[in-house]
Formats: C-alpha cells, structure tokens, sequence
C-alpha cells in the first residue's frame, strides 16, 4: 500500500533513527522467536524461552508500584505511578498469542505511559490457553471492565488497549459491551491486533518472508490451542467480522513488514465505513508490537502519538 493508497485516516510513518538497533532486534527474533517448534508444540518449553527473551527486554521505572487485584474473579495489577490520578484508567490487555504472558515488559512501557497520562493502569490477567481456551480470555477481559464500572469510573474516563492477542481482546470487548447494552470507553489504542481466526489478510502470505517474528504455520500451528475451527469466525475470536457502529474513537499502530499488517488495514476501513473515528498508522520497516522494544527511537516515537491520541480523546491534560 503505497501513501497514494492510503485513505484519510492512514499514514505511513518513516523514522530515519534506530535502524541499526532494528536490525539486531530483528535478528535476534528471526534466531529465536521464528524458529519456534510448530509440530507437537510444547507449551512449557515455548513459555520458558519466552521468559528467557523477556529478561532481555524488560524494564520498569524507579517509582511504579504494581499492586494486585481481583475483578470479581479475574487477576489483575495496577500500575501505579507518582503521577497518576485515582479517576483514571488504562485498562490493558497484554498479547502473547493467547498463551504467553510477558509482565515484566508490559508493566515497563506502561508505567511510562501511566505517568506521562497521569493515568493508573490496570493490566489484566486473563486466563490463558490451552489450560483455559475460548471463551475464558474475552470474558475475563469483559468483567474486568464491568468491574471498573461497579467501582464506579466513569467510562469517559476509561481508556482500552491491547496489543496482538491483548489487541484482539480489547476489541471483542467492545463488542461485548455494545451487546450487553453497557457503556462504551472514551478511546482504544490497539498495537497490531490479531482480529481474523479465519486468516483471511494478504499480507499473511505476502509478509512471511519480512516478518522477523511468525509464520503462516506458526499461525496454524497455534490457533487451535485457543479455539476449535468451527469457532474462528464468532466475534469474540475473530473481532473483525463484527458490526462496529457505535464504537469509540480508535487508534491503530502496525509494522510494514509483520504478517498482521492486513489485520489493522481491514479492521480500521471495516470500523471507518461503520462510521467510527480512526486512525490507522502504518510504520515502514518495522515488526509486530515493535513498541514493546523501548530501546528503539521509533518505539518512543510511537509512545509520544499513543499518549496525543488518548489525550484528545479524553482531555487528560
């Protein structure tokens, strides 16, 4: 798609910093996270070198306290900085394919964005598969928004977000809330969501070769661990197939090169003819959830148009 291609609320963004330090992040994954096993896949191996990659990357801040909670039911943490306000939330559904979790990176980048919102965050911890397949992850995510109501946060004041799988989650949410009649959140920031069990994007053939983290197979391989085929075009797996009428404003953030790029360019124009407000942002040369990486300049880059987006939408100053 070139920037002639794209339509109103698309850009492409081309930072000209950082790209030694892409380079061997991307070689890094290509050594490691590619060449994950994807016959008789073994779930406690493949979490344990997941835990190993995160040690590499993890980092969080001098002055964040992290305090569970329980939502009626589902684990959860807050993150708290020094300058977070109590009637603020960013509530975050962390990715890791459904069946991963990485807290330790996750809490980093988002008590970065906790203190520069002003915002608590309250990072949920959803049930994972295999142990717990669908629809164990989308309902705990739903009650934990249904608890932030009960406890009495204004939804103008709650913010979603979710990356990959969390991303996923974030907008099946969406779609629960709007069927149960609830209220909606003031904005939802979602970093390369996997919205299509059906696996029905281009870019996941097209992009096998530039992606430095998945493969096609690596999609089939993993997917049933989740859900059954007959499943995979239920709204709560596959968001994408949804009505999105009457959603709040959403911002998209995906890499040029990643196999999910269709998933955020068919679910912005499918949320865009539903008459929602979006904006889509594609960035040149970059992988999937690359904003997890806080050691690139264009990880940061993109923190600065997440924390602008949630600001307008909210009016948290």
């Amino acid at each position: 798609m070139t920037p002639a291609d794209l339509p109103a609320y698309a850009r492409r963004i081309s930072p000209s910093r950082g790209r030694f330090r892409r380079w061997w992040l991307h070689l890094i994954l290509r050594l490691t996270a590619k060449r994950m096993p994807i016959v008789d896949v073994d779930i406690q191996k493949l979490r344990a070198q997941h835990a190993t990659l995160e040690k590499w990357f993890a980092h969080v801040e001098p002055g964040t306290r992290r305090t569970p909670v329980d939502c009626s039911g589902v684990a959860a943490e807050w993150i708290d900085t020094p300058e977070s306000r109590r009637e603020r939330v960013l509530l975050y559904f962390p990715g890791g394919a459904f069946i991963f979790r990485s807290p330790e990176i996750h809490a980093g980048v988002l008590a970065a964005w906790s203190r520069r919102l002003g915002a608590r965050v309250l990072m949920v911890h959803y049930r994972l598969a295999p142990e717990h397949p669908y629809p164990a992850a989308p309902d705990d995510c739903h009650r934990a928004y249904r608890w932030l109501l009960a406890q009495g946060y204004a939804p103008s004041n709650i913010v979603l977000g979710g990356d990959s799988a969390g991303g996923n989650l974030a907008l099946a949410t969406l779609h629960a809330i709007k069927a149960c009649g609830e209220p909606m959140p003031a904005c939802v920031a979602l970093l390369s969501p996997v919205v299509d069990f059906a696996l029905g994007g281009r870019s996941l053939v097209t992009n096998e070769g530039s992606d430095p983290t998945f493969g096609f197979a690596w999609l089939i391989a993993l997917r049933w661990l989740y859900a059954p085929p007959e499943r995979y075009l239920d709204i709560a797996i596959s968001p994408l197939h949804g009505d999105f009428t009457g959603f709040p404003p959403l911002l998209f953030q995906v890499g040029s090169i990643e196999i999910f790029l269709d998933e955020s360019t068919r679910a912005a124009a499918r949320a865009h003819a539903a008459g929602v407000a979006v904006e889509l942002e594609i960035w040149d040369g970059m992988g999937h959830v690359f904003q997890l990486a806080r050691f690139l300049p264009q990880s940061a880059v993109a923190a600065d148009h997440i924390v602008t987006f949630i600001r307008q939408r909210t009016g948290w100053v």
